[in-house]
């Protein structure tokens, strides 16, 4: 399985930074990887600090795997033990083929205590500090209301495949969260649209690109207009009357 050989080279490139944890996350934890469409999202815990050199070195770790069929897909956000419990502190962390700063956000601290997959060292529940159920639900809030809610009004994002499948999977991953305090996976969300009144021709479009015949061909640019267009005109008002409901 190419996903095993690519974890078993990117722990082994690790070593030489003795590692105390490395932890998998979202689909690969949650038991709804998807190999070739999914991210390979991990958690990494060195025991001090990342420094200017660590970073070096990272940075020629993650380049000497590029030639594994998977290592796009290989995301990775370096934590120290002394670094874990602050949610707003931004980690050193590769993730689309460079290295750059951010947050391990609530949902991804609920999701590494619910459904983490230890790959070396502690588990999570030893080391992270658990989320309130408040923090958890002020994030999911916040993050409707600050970041999807104004890039709906942004035409041209919603004509590219992974913003169309992300927000409206968020979206209906949220609702959940809010309504029940619990995390649910990608395939869960995507059941869970046509419940929330999400247009139907969209839903069937993400069911069959993500879990269907990987040979299928591509959209047509009138139905990615459309698809834009219907997904835009859900997602304004549904998320305005969630943060409404929530806030």
């Amino acid at each position: 399985m190419a996903t095993d050989a690519l974890l078993d080279r990117f722990l082994t490139g690790l070593e030489p930074l003795d590692p105390v944890a490395v932890w998998a996350h979202g689909s690969l934890g949650a038991g709804d990887y998807q190999e070739g469409r999914s991210d390979l999202d991990l958690i990494a815990v060195l025991p001090r600090p990342a420094t200017a050199r660590t970073a070096w070195r990272l940075g020629l770790l993650h380049a000497r795997l590029r030639e594994e069929p998977l290592a796009g897909l290989l995301h990775c956000t370096y934590l120290s033990p002394g670094t874990l419990a602050d949610a707003d502190r931004r980690h050193l962390t590769w993730a689309h083929q460079h290295l750059f700063k951010r947050p391990v956000t609530p949902v991804t601290r609920r999701e590494l205590h619910g459904s983490g997959r230890v790959l070396h060292g502690e588990a999570p529940q030893y080391l992270l500090p658990p989320v309130p159920e408040r923090e958890l639900a002020a994030f999911v809030v916040r993050d409707q209301r600050e970041f999807w809610r104004p890039n709906v009004r942004r035409t041209k994002l919603w004509r590219q495949d992974v913003w169309v499948d992300l927000g409206l999977l968020t979206f209906a991953r949220a609702t959940v969260t809010l309504r029940e305090g619990r995390l649910i996976t990608k395939r869960e969300a995507l059941a869970e649209l046509p419940v929330l009144g999400a247009p139907g021709e969209v839903v069937a479009d993400i069911a069959e690109r993500r879990y269907g015949d990987s040979e299928r061909p591509g959209a047509t640019g009138e139905w990615i207009v459309r698809r834009a267009e219907l997904t835009r005109s859900y997602l304004g008002p549904a998320i305005d009357t969630l943060v409404a409901s929530y806030s």
